[in-house]
């Protein structure tokens, strides 16, 4: 097994007759998930998704993979191949073609259905889409591309065989082996074994759920703990799901059905993503069943399947909780449904978020006390089946966190891989005559979305943001006459986000005009110097007296 390298040289040029494969986002975090391939001076983009940020980037909207290292070739590609239509897929494609706008994007048709409404945000027109089902091949490029059926939390996932003279590699996307779904489309395990049987040169595998032994649970599976809530439920039911799940809306509308009750949606992205798949036949809803108005029949009767099953602050059911939604006010005796798995950094906002429907008197079932959720992703089980069909010469782990990654590495290394390699974003894995191995990295760091602007915040700028939410900050203001050298004015100090008053600040104002005269006194002018000065007097008596290491920003005006 290759273990990662903490320090690794940029790769030498890629020889002739190899495939190159960098992954830009997705190894090392649930999210932003991007690989590009190279051959033959042409690159492929498999994904091209966002991660959500955590509580320590405040302000920040979005994550998106460093584009950086394809920034100055993007003639070069040929194209963006998406497995399927989840944000942390998709999300950043908007921004890959804002840098070109006609780079040919691949998917199925559900998963580009998804993708229209985020170009035309961006008011992007230019890119030739391609739709493609399992099954098909297509030429691109150097490529060629097979698309394969898998089984996820979202129709229409494919994997994707991509051929070249230098081998086949063989990316699952994201995937798991429901034997019994709820659309009958399964995993098409006969064309991973046919694939292996032809020689599958780089198997990149889903990683989510390597730590997790046996087998995922089918979604059927939850449907019995689906009807017992809306058996016992006397009140309004409020189901919080991804805007993406239509297995689980579809869930919903069968027990609403059942249970004689009308459905509503809550939130934009629900409405809009529920309509696509009404009308593309992914959903099936019964006349009369969805209605338009949250109020359309009593609240017996009602549910409403909402957005922000992981806490998002701004999405309706966190709203909710904090009884800030403008249309939904909570009620005691109202069940809210959560039906969704935890994702990995967003824990404690999903538990404020369960404590403030608690607090206002709402029944809360969710995954940690009913069978509510299942996985989209392979657990062990599974992973361990592909090894065992496909056979693989080399195996990538992709799609999770460190310790995702590692577990699929042994389940690998156990069924008999020769070779399985350990990479982090940014890792360059080169394929020569059928070996593949780590040869550099490139820069690659996180790209925050921060309003309107796109990678110019930096880790400096968030951290100064943690300092000022959690210790707050102090300024102060000092005149000094720029002819005579003289303090006219100041230092006057004032705190904010500090429990204490100005006042306790009074007792270190004769030091720090002491050492910001002593310092002018030796012809200091230097307006950054007398700033350092005010810091280090100021900061120290802080950190002293107050325990607190809040951001300080001297102003010293000439006069």
């Amino acid at each position: 097994m290759s273990h990662m390298h903490l320090e690794l040289d940029a790769p030498p040029a890629l020889p002739a007759g190899a495939l190159r494969v960098i992954p830009l986002g997705g190894l090392g975090e649930i999210g932003r998930n991007m690989t590009i391939f190279e051959y033959g001076g042409k690159i492929l983009v498999v994904d091209c998704g966002v991660l959500f940020p955590e509580e320590t980037q405040p302000g920040v909207d979005l994550i998106l993979p460093d584009f950086g290292p394809i920034r100055d070739r993007l003639k070069d590609v040929v194209g963006i191949v998406l497995t399927h239509g989840h944000e942390d897929h998709i999300g950043g494609v908007p921004y890959l073609l804002r840098e070109r706008g006609n780079i040919p994007v691949i998917g199925s048709q559900l998963t580009l259905a998804f993708l229209d409404p985020k170009l035309k945000e961006h008011k992007l027109k230019d890119a030739p889409k391609y739709v493609v089902s399992e099954g098909d091949i297509m030429d691109l490029g150097p490529f060629e591309l097979e698309f394969v059926a898998v089984n996820h939390s979202i129709p229409d996932a494919l994997a994707v065989a991509i051929k070249t003279p230098a081998g086949v590699a063989l990316h699952t996307g994201d995937f798991k082996m429901d034997q019994l779904p709820l659309d009958g489309r399964i995993t098409d395990l006969r064309a991973f074994a046919r694939l292996g049987e032809e020689g599958v040169d780089l198997f990149l595998t889903d990683s989510t759920n390597a730590e997790v032994p046996g087998f995922t649970t089918s979604e059927r599976n939850i449907t019995p703990a689906i009807d017992a809530v809306f058996a016992s439920s006397k009140k309004r039911i409020i189901v919080a799901s991804f805007a993406s799940h239509i297995h689980r809306v579809q869930q919903v509308i069968d027990a609403a059905v059942k249970h004689d009750r009308k459905v509503a949606y809550v939130g934009r992205s629900m409405v809009r993503n529920m309509q696509i798949a009404r009308e593309l036949g992914y959903l099936h809803v019964p006349d009369g069943v969805v209605v338009d108005k949250i109020d359309a029949a009593p609240p017996h009767k009602m549910v409403l399947m909402s957005t922000g099953s992981q806490g998002e602050p701004m999405a309706a059911l966190s709203r909710m909780a904090n009884n800030s939604h403008q249309q939904v006010s909570l009620e005691p005796g109202d069940t809210v449904l959560m039906a969704s798995s935890l994702i990995p950094g967003n824990e404690n906002a999903i538990y404020r978020v369960i404590d403030g429907l608690t607090k206002l008197g709402a029944n809360v079932v969710h995954k940690g006390n009913a069978l509510v959720h299942v996985s989209g992703h392979a657990s062990a089980g599974e992973l361990l089946y592909c090894y065992n069909i496909v056979q693989p010469s080399n195996v990538l782990p992709v799609h999770g966190e460190i310790r995702h990654l590692h577990a699929n590495a042994k389940l690998a290394t156990q069924t008999g891989v020769p070779n399985v390699l350990l990479a982090e974003d940014g890792y360059v894995i080169d394929l020569v005559d059928g070996h593949a191995s780590i040869t550099g990295a490139v820069d690659c760091g996180y790209v925050y979305v921060d309003g309107s602007s796109v990678g110019d915040l930096t880790d400096s700028e968030l951290k100064d943001r943690r300092v000022l939410a959690e210790e707050g900050f102090i300024s102060v203001v000092v005149v000094i006459d720029s002819a005579t050298g003289k303090i006219l004015s100041g230092p006057e100090i004032h705190a904010r986000g500090i429990a204490e008053d100005d006042s306790a600040f009074d007792e270190i104002l004769p030091k720090l005009s002491a050492s910001l005269e002593e310092a002018l006194s030796e012809g200091t002018r230097d307006n950054r110097q007398l700033q350092q000065v005010v810091r280090r007097v100021l900061g120290s008596f802080v950190g002293r007296r107050l325990r607190r290491r809040p951001m300080i920003l001297p102003v010293v005006i000439e006069a």
